[in-house]
């Protein structure tokens, strides 16, 4: 198994990082192109990145304000039965963001990929949450 972790600092308290991380709205606005869920253990998302990648998650983890998962339930073969996490600690500049995304079958390039992407990917988060920037879906990976 491989995981991949990655920490970031965000300018901003903890309650509007885990509203960033766990409200479809805001997943939408860095990371996912349209969401659906609530923000509950037990919970179902959908994550949607296109016709074909429609996937689905359970809320594994929901603490508001301190911890979020979403475990992978149908999505691509190298994420199913992942986990997708973010814990957030206060800082007195903002919230320490750990976040994870555990359980990878291997350390196959799909995971090495994805490890990049995330570092990508969080970097879009602390900008949406400490600037409010959106960036298009389709130019995510390039800003």
């Amino acid at each position: 198994m491989a995981d991949i972790l990655h920490d970031v600092l965000i300018g901003a308290p903890p309650q509007r990082v885990f509203a960033a991380v766990s409200t479809p709205a805001e997943l939408d606005a860095w990371w996912t192109k349209r969401s659906s869920g609530r923000a509950q253990l037990g919970a179902t998302y959908q994550l949607w990145f296109g016709p074909a990648s429609d996937w689905r998650a359970r809320v594994t983890r929901c603490d508001a304000g301190t911890d979020f998962e979403l475990e992978l339930g149908q999505s691509d073969r190298d994420w199913l039965g992942t986990r997708v996490g973010f814990r957030l600690d206060p800082r007195p500049r903002g919230t320490q963001v750990r976040f994870h995304h555990t359980g990878w079958p291997e350390s196959n390039e799909h995971f090495r990929i994805s490890s990049y992407c995330w570092a990508m990917y969080l970097r879009l988060l602390r900008r949406y949450v400490e600037e409010g920037e959106v960036v298009p879906y389709e130019r995510r990976l390039d800003v």
